[in-house]
């Protein structure tokens, strides 16, 4: 047992044990300034019934029925005592027990167990001494009630045994899971551990597996990002060592080698730039102060581009839509996302194909609605929820090396940043359909959205 459980013991036991013997010592301490009161006549609350019974019969059948009802009814020896002192039964009593009755009676003392009665014109005081009175005995002492606060004692030692360990047991399964989560084992749970328990304590072990589950996916994450990181980098490297090596094997070929090693060069730095752009946004971070812009001038570039690219290897781009608005941000990192999600859309569309870029005011949301599909192979449905992780290429892509697999983080990243979304869902017949929702500062309605570059043949 640790600390805390005993600290819970002491303090519940002190409580219960500070109230039991309160409330002996108060009923001991009434029972004994009674008993010092009425010295020599028994008060407890069994004799009630049998003065009452007497005080009864005395009043409705006179001497004769209270002598027949003691001699052979009662179980308590009430005694019938009349103003000259005579007891109905001829039984003996102390003139000090008599004049201890007499005060109680006149002070309202021993409610229910003195009571004065008159019949047959004389005047009887019912009441029942203590034991040995009529012997002329001294009262027996009134003692403290030691068995019910002994019995009292042991009931509180086991409850509060049990309380403590109620409240224990789940600080110290939270102490042990943290314990373990300071040691790297993030796949310690306790929520199942608490049983059936709905009180603070449950759900701070639930609030602890769900921090557990965070800090295990990040730290997941982290390992595979580093493991990406190292393995995107490996291969420039060993292409260019391998160039380095054949410009010494042959120095007389060394301009395509070092137009390879520029190229290895230009590819490590575009990795080595998405990298601290995507560690930015995940940190929180976007550099550069918030813009407005209009989407539909910086759509427009972006689209431009992405025509000049895709007629180059036989594709199109078409953008189409009804409206367009004005964006609040970092617009260079929104720019980014969008570009990030055209081109790969234009990488994987097949030759002769067209990508199709729509936008769609949605005024009751304050967004703009951005589509863009393809006709390519699609993702697997199992791959949908992954492809906007770093690294990650899909099993329709693991032979393709260009690109690191970090556009589509970044897009959702970067959107996420905005307050916006973005979501992939295969098309009906073939290809990929990216959504993007991006929030807007000012909605605006255009005729028609046409680039020049993207409208062109």
């Amino acid at each position: 047992m640790g600390r805390l459980f005993w600290k819970f013991f002491f303090f519940i036991w002190l409580a219960q044990l500070t109230t039991i013997w309160g409330v002996g010592s108060a009923i001991w301490l009434l029972r004994h300034n009674e008993s010092q009161n009425l010295e020599g006549v028994d008060t407890s609350r069994p004799v009630t019934f049998g003065v009452e019974a007497a005080a009864a019969a005395l009043g409705y059948g006179g001497p004769e029925a209270l002598r027949s009802l003691l001699q052979n009814h009662m179980r308590h020896p009430v005694y019938a005592v009349r103003e000259d002192g005579k007891e109905v039964l001829s039984r003996p009593v102390s003139p000090e027990t008599l004049t201890a009755v007499r005060q109680a009676l006149q002070h309202g003392l021993g409610s229910g167990t003195i009571r004065q009665v008159a019949s047959a014109g004389h005047t009887y005081l019912l009441f029942v001494p203590d034991g040995g009175v009529e012997a002329g005995g001294k009262p027996p002492p009134r003692l403290f009630p030691m068995v019910p606060v002994v019995m009292g004692t042991v009931a509180s030692l086991i409850f509060a045994a049990l309380l403590a360990w109620y409240f224990s047991k789940p600080i110290r399964l939270l102490r042990r899971a943290f314990q373990s989560v300071s040691e790297g084992r993030f796949d310690i749970r306790v929520a199942a551990l608490m049983g059936r328990r709905r009180d603070d304590l449950a759900d701070l072990g639930r609030d602890f597996d769900q921090m557990a589950d965070q800090l295990q996916g990040l730290i997941e994450g982290q390992r595979r990002l580093l493991h990406d990181i190292s393995h995107e980098l490996r291969s420039p490297l060993a292409r260019l060592q391998a160039a380095m090596g054949l410009v010494r094997q042959q120095p007389e070929n060394i301009e395509p080698s070092l137009a390879r090693m520029d190229r290895e060069c230009v590819r490590m730095d575009r990795l080595v730039g998405e990298l601290l752009t995507l560690s930015k946004l995940e940190a929180g971070g976007q550099g550069t102060p918030p813009q407005t812009a209009n989407f539909a001038e910086l759509l427009g570039d972006i689209v431009n581009v992405a025509c000049f690219e895709a007629r180059a290897q036989g594709k199109d781009v078409l953008w189409s839509g009804s409206g367009s608005a004005e964006i609040q941000g970092h617009v260079e990192l929104l720019q980014q996302a969008v570009e990030n999600v055209v081109r790969n859309a234009v990488k994987h569309t097949p030759e002769g194909t067209t990508v199709h870029i729509e936008t769609a005011v949605e005024a009751s949301l304050q967004c703009l609605r951005l589509v863009v599909t393809d006709e390519g192979p699609g993702v697997p449905e199992e791959e949908l929820g992954l492809i906007f992780e770093p690294f990650y290429r899909g099993s329709t892509q693991e032979k393709n090396t260009d690109g690191h697999g970090l556009g589509l983080a970044i897009a959702r990243r970067a959107l996420e940043a905005h307050g916006g979304s973005i979501r992939a869902t295969n098309r009906a017949g073939a290809g990929l359909r990216v959504e993007m929702m991006i929030p807007t500062t000012n909605l605006f309605y255009l005729e028609s959205v046409m680039p020049r570059a993207a409208a062109s043949s």
